[in-house]
Formats: C-alpha cells, structure tokens, sequence
C-alpha cells in the first residue's frame, strides 16, 4: 500500500450525511484516532526491554542495586570489589534484557545464565586465573565453582579486610549477578513490575550481612532505596493500572500524562522532605545500637581439639631443646614478647585454647588484618628454625601476616587468628624454612606505677573445672585480709615468688616434675618448698587469682635475656627462653602480662605452725571421657506416594532438559573424584582378593597405612608395623590399641608358620575396617572428604625431595538450577505482559 492510498483512505469524509468522528457509512472511529490507536499498539506489542521506559527500569535498577553494592566497602578495605560486584551487576541485567528481548523461556534463559558466569566471570572475579586477563581457565573455572559453594562461609570466617583474599570476590560478583539477574527479568517481562523491588532489597540485605560492623554510607543508601524505589515502584504500579492496550482518545492521552507528572512531582516532594528530615532527625532519635551481621554470629569451623596445648611442650623446649635455634625474630622492639599461644580454659589435666564468648573466635587473616588496638606500628620477620608446630608466634596485636617462599600460598590459606586473644594458628604446620613478616601493633608494657593508678577490668572467661582445693587455701593465706583486687593480686605474686624455688629439672638445679595438672599444681602449693618453673607458677597464679575474682590467663611465648640480647639486633630464640606467664586486663592498657618467677637459690623460711594450711588429699589426673559409639545409621522409609494426575501433567520434555543441561557439567567435573574412588577400591579388591593368603594379610596392614597417608599422618618409610603402628597411635590416639593389635597379629601371621586360614583373613580384614573407622572418626567431615579423594597414597612412597604436603582436592561446587513453572502452551501473555 502506497503513501498516497493511505492517505486517501484516512481522508475524512465529505458531503451531507457525514457525522464528526466516523467515515461515510463505515461505522469505525475517526482516521486520526484509529492511526493514533494502532500506532500505540504496534509499540506496545513489541518488547518492553526495547522501549523508553525499559531504559527507565534500567536506569532505576542500576542506581538502587549501586546503593548496594557500595556496602562492601568496610569489609574489602578497598575499592577492589567494585570490578567484580559492578561486573556482575551489568552482566545480571545483559542476561536478563537479552531474554526479555528475544523472549527466552525459563531453561534457555537459566542455561545462559550459568554460561555467562563460568565465561565472563573470570574477568571480573578472579582475573588473576585467566590469561591475559581475559580468557578463562580450568583453575578459574574451578574458583567460579567453589566459590558459588564454599565463598559464603569464607567471606564470614575472614578477618577484614577481604582484599587479602582475591578468592572471596566470586561472592559480590554471584550476589549482584543474580539479583539483577532477577531483578531485570521482573522488571522487563510481568506487568507489576514493581515486584523486582525484592530481589533489590535482598541485595541490600546480603550486602549488610556479609559485611562488618562498621556500615559504609548507611543514610545516603537508605535515601537511594526509599527515594528511587518508591518513585520507580509507583510509576509501575500506576502504568499496571492503566494499562499500555487501552485504546485512548488524543484528550485521555493528555489527560493521562498530566496526572502521571503531577504524581510524579508530588511524590518527589514528599520524598525530598523525607529525606531532610531523615538526614535532620535520625542521627537524633536512632540508638546507637550494633547492627547484626553474619561474621559476628558464626563461629568459623576451625576444631582446636584436634591441636595439643602447646604448655604442654613447655619442659620440652626448657629442658631437651635449650640450645635448639627455634626461629629468628628480627625487628623485635625492646621490652616486647613473643606470643605462641593465649590459654584461657582449665579442666584440670591442661590449660588449653579456646575460642567462643569472651576468647574470641578464630578467622582466617590474609595480609591485612583489621583492628582497634593501639601502639606503635611494627614490622618483623620471622624464619623458622627448629620449630615445627601449627601455634603461630607472634607479637603484639597482629595487622597483617604475609608468607614467602614456596609454601606461601600453603600457609597463607590455612592461616587462622584470634584478635582477641592475639593467637595466630597455621594449620598447615609451620616448619624450618618457613618465613613471614608481620605487620604488628606493639603497645608499651605499663609500669608499676601506671598500674596502681589503674584498676582491673571484668572480662569473660570459661571457668575452670577441677581446681585442687589447695588453690583457694593458698590464695586466702597470700592474700591475707586484703579487699581490693589489684593488691590482692600483687599478694599472690609476691607470695608465689618469695615461696618457691625455680627448677626446670636441669641437672644443676632441683628435681622438678614438668606438667600442670590438678595433682601437680595441688602437690605444688601443698608442699613446703614449691619447686617449679614458669609453667607450674604461671598456672598456679592463674587459678589463684580467678578463685579471687580476677580474670586471669596464661600465655607461653618467648621473650630474650635483656643482659644476653641488645635491642636492634635479631633475636635468635632458643628452648632456654620459653616462658610462661600470666594476663590480666587493666583499664586503659588492656591485657598486661604479669610474671611470678622465684629465684633459683630461693632461701625459704619455715611457715609458722599456726598459718600452714592443711594439705587436702592428693587429687587424681581425671580419666579422659570414653569416645561415645558411632551412631548407627538408621534408614529412611521412602513414603511417597505418587499421584496420577500431578504426573500426567508434568512436563517430562523439560524436565528431561534441564536433567541433561545440570547433569552433564557436573558429571565432567566430578569425572577426576569417581576415578580416584574408583582405583581406591579396585586397590583394596585386589588386596583382598590376592593369591597368596599372606599377601592378603600385608594388604590390609597396607589399607591402614594408605589411609593414613590420606589423612595426613603418613608413616615414615623403612619403618617396622610395630613403629608404624606407634606412629599411627600418636595420631589418632583413639585408635591406638585396635592399631597395635592390628600390627602384631599382621607380623605373627606374615612370620609365622603355614599360612592363614580364609576365617582368619576374614577376621583381619574386620579388624581393618574397625581400625579405619576409629582413624576417620578423629578428623572432621570436610577432611574426611579430602582425604577419600586424595592422590597421596596412589602416588606411592614420596622421595626425599617431594614436599609432604600435597593440596588435597576439595569439593567439587554443584551449581543449583531453580525450575520456574512455565503457563501452559497456548495461553498467551496477559494484557500489559511481554
């Protein structure tokens, strides 16, 4: 059709008998207003995604979902979050338009969705992993995954600031990306538009969860949210209620946009005074009260029983390693200590770590560590020597610890600390040749003089169990008549230090059993002339002072002899400076460390008859709790029932494709896991099944040790069963008895005459499953995991120059696919829907 026949056919009609508004005898509405009518028409049939005011949802979901993302600040530390949370920002809305514009179903859009973040989400989250910033890898796809799984608990175990941890920016970029994802497929495909609100403020939500204490721009945010929100969330509503299809004469159309402008200019007053007086009156009436957020909620899953208290060690460096270089400190400031660990839970066999309530809790520190304490700003190195052990020593209030070397990145991920305690754990294990610095905060030691102008502070502490009665006694009698806790507290270390008699049980000095239990620290201050070193004292004047009501806890470090050692210089640190002291906090200085050493040529007096306490009887070391049996797994009754009608109407087709479209990935990724099960227990058949009866034997002995060295405890090379079985014993003590067992009866069957009956082979391999039960029993789920899909015992005997330690694999993520209802076939979009 020409311009010209169009024309002809709008032109109005003339002659008698014309009636305004309707052609000659046609019946139909006036040229103008139908041209009018199916212009509009053919706009509103096109994609909402294409038009005007998508570009408006658009605009309004980029600045509310930017309030959001700005919230991360305080917990990254630096702007380095916003590539990854912006990223995701912009690709969530580009799925969700692409969509909406080609008008993709539920699947197809989910499918581009997940292809989207394993191919572009490497430059934006770990750009690190892909070449040349760029193009994706196996280890990027590897992070991407894992980090859609396991960076939720991460981000909430790690001390701020994050951008220590590149890793951890998977977790901004998922949270924006799929709440744009959502937002935009909301706000461009259902007619109440107004519902993508939700998924903004579920950004706003997570944002403040996964972040710290410390808000970033808390009103300026809330102002953006209400403001844009209610602006763009009542334009929607007004547009749904209206209608886009309504045939509207050229007076409604006018009509129309005078209402919506005066709406829209009332609406932004009202929120302008809003805002003022938000900005005027809420800084006056808002409490000063926390926020809540997740870091502050979960302790992170680090198991401190699985490490021995490191006071239990003490004798051991005063004593066998005196002369042992253990670590070099240079940097060390004068009159400074180096922490190994803060103990703060008695239970009467050790004084242990704990973590939880008022010890603090454990998290993961990268470079960057966020604190509050005050002092002077100090750099250190340490390299390791002698030293092997998973306490990390340490100085002051840590800000930062960075590794070097080839077990950098080892440590560094497995790095854990309590900035409450000022205890650092490294469950790597650090051993010689290790070195880090640190960035540390060391407060000056208070004098006398500044303490007795002060006074001691109430703090939280668990409460110890299974105090000798010989505590309270001894503590009276030092104490005397004495109210007030700072002297009762200077009594108490006088009278340790006046009363006792050093003695590290060296052979120039007096015999002195090493430990602290409750029979050895009642069997000290019971005695007439206590002998003891740091560790016996310290404790004893722990107990004392939390039976008096004073928080008090114990910490072994190493500090050098002042008269040895010049200020300046590296501190080499040997087993002859291991000291053990005792923390109590006082106003305005915080924890202050507190010695009670007496001299080792100590002359005591004889107590008067009339102030000796009765010695109470001697306790015995409490037996250790039986290990309780493993709960037999029960079974599930499956009792669902199906129903006929629900399963004739469900859609098996797509069913079928998402099945394949999730299955298929994750089939490829979990490939690498079945193999390494799969030679496991081809491994452990052909053990089982060997020819000879007495390879059969050496087999299941060989089964305990590879699962050893799965778990991390391998057993040295050349060693006999019996001193494999030894070594097995120390680590896994629950397990030791059935592993010795276990090894003699494998080197009587081996050695001895005649070979094994099938009932006596069936009876070792029963054996070799309970002992492996009790192994696995001793380490946490997510080990137990690593370790059943571990390459070390496949590898076989490591040489001399291979590290022994191995990255374990972890698990493989397993992206969730949510399947949206889709209307039936045939039903078309509502009136207003695209």
């Amino acid at each position: 059709m020409t311009e010209n026949d169009t024309r002809g056919r709008l032109a109005p009609p003339t002659g008698p008998g014309a009636e305004p508004g309707h052609t000659g005898g046609t019946g139909t509405r006036s040229n103008l207003t139908t041209a009018r009518s199916s212009t509009r028409l053919r706009g509103a049939d096109g994609p909402r995604a294409l038009r005007a005011t998508g570009a408006v949802d658009a605009l309004a979901l980029v600045v509310m979902l930017g309030a959001a993302v700005v919230g991360f600040g305080p917990a990254w530390g630096s702007t380095a979050y916003l590539l990854p949370a912006l990223g995701g920002l912009v690709l969530g809305l580009g799925v969700a338009w692409l969509g909406a514009w080609r008008r993709w179903g539920t699947v197809t859009v989910t499918a581009v969705a997940m292809v989207a973040y394993l191919v572009l989400g490497g430059p934006f989250a770990l750009p690190g992993t892909t070449v040349a910033g760029v193009l994706p890898t196996l280890e990027t796809f590897r992070g991407l995954l894992l980090g859609a799984i396991t960076g939720w608990k991460e981000i909430v175990t790690s001390v701020p600031p994050l951008q220590s941890f590149p890793e951890l920016a998977v977790v901004p970029f998922l949270l924006l990306f799929l709440t744009a994802l959502v937002a935009g497929t909301i706000a461009w495909r259902v007619r109440a538009g107004q519902w993508a609100l939700l998924p903004v403020v579920v950004a706003f939500v997570g944002v403040v969860l996964l972040g710290t204490l410390v808000p970033a721009f808390p009103l300026a945010q809330g102002l953006v949210l209400v403001v844009v929100g209610l602006l763009w969330g009542s334009w929607r509503a007004t547009e749904a209620r209206l209608g886009e299809r309504q045939v509207l004469t050229a007076a409604s159309v006018v009509a129309t946009r005078r209402l919506r402008w005066h709406r829209a200019r009332g609406g932004a007053a009202m929120l302008a005074l809003g805002a003022v007086a938000a900005v005027v009156l809420v800084p006056v009436v808002t409490p000063d009260t926390e926020r809540m957020v997740l870091r502050e909620q979960i302790v992170p899953p680090l198991d401190l029983h699985e490490y021995v208290s490191p006071l239990a060690s003490f004798r051991k460096y005063a004593k066998e390693m005196t002369d042992d270089e253990l670590f070099t400190v240079d940097g060390l400031p004068a009159g400074a200590r180096v922490r190994l660990a803060t103990l703060d839970t008695y239970n009467g066999v050790v004084y242990d770590v704990s973590s939880g309530g008022g010890s603090g809790v454990f998290t993961r520190a990268g470079d960057q560590i966020a604190t509050v304490a005050q002092g002077t700003p100090t750099d250190l190195t340490v390299t390791i020597g002698d030293y092997r052990g998973v306490w990390l020593p340490d100085v002051g209030a840590l800000a930062g610890v960075r590794y070097t070397g080839e077990r950098g990145e080892a440590l560094s991920t497995t790095t854990y600390y309590n900035s409450e305690t000022g205890t650092g754990v490294v469950t790597a294990g650090l051993r010689p040749g290790d070195t880090f610095r640190l960035d540390a905060i060391v407060a000056p030691t208070p004098s006398a003089e500044d303490l007795e102008s002060s006074h001691i502070l109430d703090a939280e502490l668990p409460k110890p169990r299974n105090v000798p009665d010989s505590v309270g006694g001894k503590a009276a009698q030092f104490m005397a008549e004495e109210t007030d806790p700072l002297v009762q507290l200077k009594n108490l270390e006088t009278g340790l230090e006046a009363s006792g008699i050093f003695s590290s049980g060296l052979e120039t000095q007096l015999p002195s059993r090493p430990g602290h239990s409750a029979e050895r620290i009642d069997t000290l201050l019971a005695a007439d002339e206590m002998i003891g070193d740091d560790e016996q004292f310290a404790v004893a004047l722990a107990l004392m002072a939390q039976s008096a009501g004073i928080p008090a806890r114990v910490v072994m470090g190493f500090y050098p002899d002042p008269e040895a050692w010049e200020a300046g210089t590296p501190f080499v640190v040997t087993g002859a400076d291991v000291h053990a002291w005792v923390e109590v906090p006082f106003a305005g200085y915080g924890w202050v460390p507190i010695d009670a050493i007496p001299e080792e040529d100590n002359k005591i007096e004889p107590e008067p008859k009339s102030d000796q306490v009765p010695k109470p009887p001697v306790l015995e070391d409490p037996e250790p709790p039986e290990e309780p049996a493993d709960a037999e797994a029960g079974t599930v009754d499956d009792e669902e029932k199906k129903d006929d009608a629900e399963s004739s109407a469900f859609d098996w087709g797509r069913a079928a494709l998402v099945a394949v479209a999730v299955t298929v990935p994750l089939l490829v990724l979990a490939l690498p896991l079945l193999l390494v099960l799969l030679l496991k227990s081809r491994r452990r058949k052909r053990r089982r099944s060997a020819d000879r009866p007495v390879d059969r034997i050496s087999g299941g002995w060989r089964e305990v040790l590879d699962a050893a060295t799965d778990l991390g405890a391998p057993v040295p090379a050349g060693a006999t069963r019996r001193e494999g079985a030894g070594t097995l014993a120390e680590a896994f003590p629950v397990a030791a008895a059935p592993t010795v067992t276990l090894a003699r009866s494998a080197d009587a069957t081996v050695f001895g005459t005649g070979d094994p009956s099938p009932q006596q082979v069936d009876a070792f391999w029963s054996e070799v499953e309970s002992v492996l039960m009790g192994m696995r029993s001793t380490r946490p789920r997510g080990q137990r995991f690593r370790a059943a899909v571990s390459l070390r015992s496949l590898r076989g005997a490591r040489p001399a120059w291979v590290p022994s330690w191995v990255p374990a694999l972890r698990r493989s993520a397993r992206p969730s696919v949510r399947t949206v209802t889709r209307p039936p076939t045939g039903s078309g979009p509502k009136p207003g829907e695209s």
